[in-house]
């Protein structure tokens, strides 16, 4: 084995990464079948893109508003009991909804309250999630952890949205939701060998509310991260409404069930060939690159509307998921590297809030856009306009120069 490859699968050897990484590989076999079935579970009950945006916007509404206070709790609390315990809340909502799905007794109302615990749930979680990585790996390893991690998703989104495309025309959406759920438990049970040490908090430490004030100085006072934040908060309305609302009901028309499953696969082969990149070569000016190569996004959205044809829209999104993944990459060890430890949970919680407020938006307004204006002209011009906002951007200096972090350097905690 070459020097750089030792090198490169070096996290492995640590049990707590190895652990952690085998619990997030069996999550994600799970969660990369959900979104297609819980596009085409809604659409069975009713056949409205409305109704699909209303069932996401009900995961993401609780998401955004209580994102705050789960950085708060996980910069007090150990982050891998807050990830063991929401891995079980939500085995049990995905293990609810498949089984209304299975039995034919679901209601829209139902899978409406269902995802908005599911949402409720990650809000607790996404910024224990986002920030244990530096607890896990030695600074140096931190880009080749992080490369492992998306390598595991990107192989698993290879076949999961097919997989579950399959399972959505042959035996129906319900069982790809039953496996996402068995995928929760079992990811919970797995971090029970994960120990890390309890968070040190003294007596004088500051209120919910202190802590909220510092993140927030934190916050503004980072150009670069506000920036990236307000620039997604848009991109991602983008998104949920263009891509992945009127995206199902699109596919259902032109290309498919499966063809959507095949297009989301192709979007991770192109993750994972980025991640084998990125496997042997260090990411300087992460926010640069990782801008240009998201901005690839908007193109499949605007194939979408122009022309729905299943070879190239599968080919353009192995390049957009390239080009995401190149950002996802850079995101995360410009905050891992540039963030104080003690603060990263709550950094990466005003980041979700961000990034994720419009979703719902997007979701919510996206279906009556299309049957006012017709499905072409608005996923032409949402593409463009994806286009233009990655690329606007880099009209930041802090964010067009910010370099990586010498690997000898250490973030204060």
């Amino acid at each position: 084995m070459a020097a750089g490859e030792m090198s490169a699968f070096a996290p492995m050897r640590v049990p707590n990464f190895r652990w952690y990484f085998l619990s997030t590989f069996v999550n994600m076999a799970g969660s990369t079948m959900a979104p297609v079935a819980l596009a085409f579970a809604v659409l069975e009950v009713s056949n409205s893109p409305t109704a699909l945006g209303a069932v996401l916007a009900a995961n993401s509404i609780p998401l955004v508003l209580f994102m705050l206070f789960g950085g708060v709790v996980a910069d007090r609390l150990p982050r891998v009991l807050i990830l063991r315990v929401g891995n079980l809340v939500l085995a049990a909502t995905q293990g609810m909804a498949a089984t209304l799905v299975i039995t034919d007794h679901a209601e829209l109302w139902m899978l409406i309250v269902l995802e908005a615990l599911n949402g409720l749930t990650l809000a607790l979680v996404f910024p224990a999630f986002a920030a244990i990585m530096p607890q896990l790996v030695p600074r140096e390893m931190l880009q080749s952890a992080n490369v492992l991690q998306s390598m595991s998703r990107g192989a698993l989104r290879v076949i999961g949205p097919s997989i579950a495309g399959l399972l959505v025309v042959t035996i129906g959406p319900g069982w790809a939701l039953a496996a996402d759920a068995l995928s929760y438990l079992v990811a919970s049970l797995l971090l029970v060998l994960v120990s890390l040490p309890r968070p040190v908090r003294d007596a004088s430490a500051p209120s919910t509310l202190a802590e909220l004030r510092e993140g927030w100085s934190l916050f503004v006072g980072t150009t670069w991260l506000w920036v990236i934040v307000l620039a997604f908060s848009v991109l991602n309305a983008i998104h949920a409404g263009a891509l992945n609302t009127l995206g199902p009901v699109v596919a259902k028309d032109t290309i498919g069930e499966q063809g959507w499953g095949y297009i989301l696969s192709a979007e991770s082969l192109g993750l994972l060939a980025m991640t084998a990149v990125m496997l042997r070569r260090r990411l300087e000016r992460p926010l640069f690159f990782g801008m240009l190569g998201i901005a690839t996004a908007g193109i499949p959205i605007i194939l979408l509307g122009a022309r729905p044809e299943l070879v190239p829209l599968v080919a353009l999104a192995f390049v957009a998921g390239a080009g995401i993944e190149l950002f996802s990459l850079g995101w995360m060890l410009a905050m891992q590297e540039n963030i104080e430890e003690r603060m990263l949970s709550r950094a990466f919680s005003y980041d979700a809030l961000g990034s994720f407020v419009a979703m719902p938006i997007g979701q919510l307004v996206y279906g009556p856009l299309a049957l006012a204006f017709g499905f072409r002209d608005v996923l032409v011009l949402s593409g463009v306009v994806y286009i233009v906002i990655c690329l606007l951007t880099l009209l930041s200096a802090s964010v067009r120069n910010l370099q990586r972090a010498p690997a000898e350097a250490a973030v204060p905690s």
